[in-house]
């Protein structure tokens, strides 16, 4: 009987490399707090991980390229995931023009670095459980 880690692992594979990506786009806002006229962007998680899902039940569908300048994955499609990236409505804009709000950052990126550590932490007791199972429960 063969083990498809698709169905043992589930949408956490797709979580985990969100979290990941998300967790270097708030790092970027966080190093250019200081920086004129950057605009702080995030990840919209929740839609990013259902168009993960989506794509991911259905291999075919790819992105229109318009431009030979459009980023690529290296299966050759283009990045699903920087339509999910949307910029920050700031509460205090800066006079510069920068809109990176460092307590804000630094909270959700927090926040995000939990929700990394449990995605991994579910991870490593679904391989757990698959090892037992393969070892025959010892």
């Amino acid at each position: 009987m063969a083990i498809n880690f698709d169905k043992a692992l589930g949408v956490h594979e797709q979580a985990l490399l969100l979290r990941q990506k998300r967790n270097e786009v708030l790092a970027a806002n966080i190093a250019n707090a200081d920086t004129p006229g950057y605009k702080a962007q995030d990840i919209d998680f929740r839609t990013a991980l259902s168009n993960s899902a989506a794509a991911r039940d259905q291999p075919t569908l790819a992105l229109k390229v318009t431009s030979a300048g459009h980023q690529r994955r290296a299966d050759g499609s283009a990045d699903a995931l920087a339509a999910s990236l949307k910029y920050r409505q700031p509460y205090q804009p800066s006079l510069d023009g920068n809109t990176v709000e460092g307590h804000i950052e630094q909270a959700e990126f927090a926040d995000n670095a939990m929700r990394y550590q449990a995605t991994l932490s579910f991870l490593g007791s679904r391989l757990s459980g698959l090892k037992s199972i393969l070892q025959g429960g010892r």
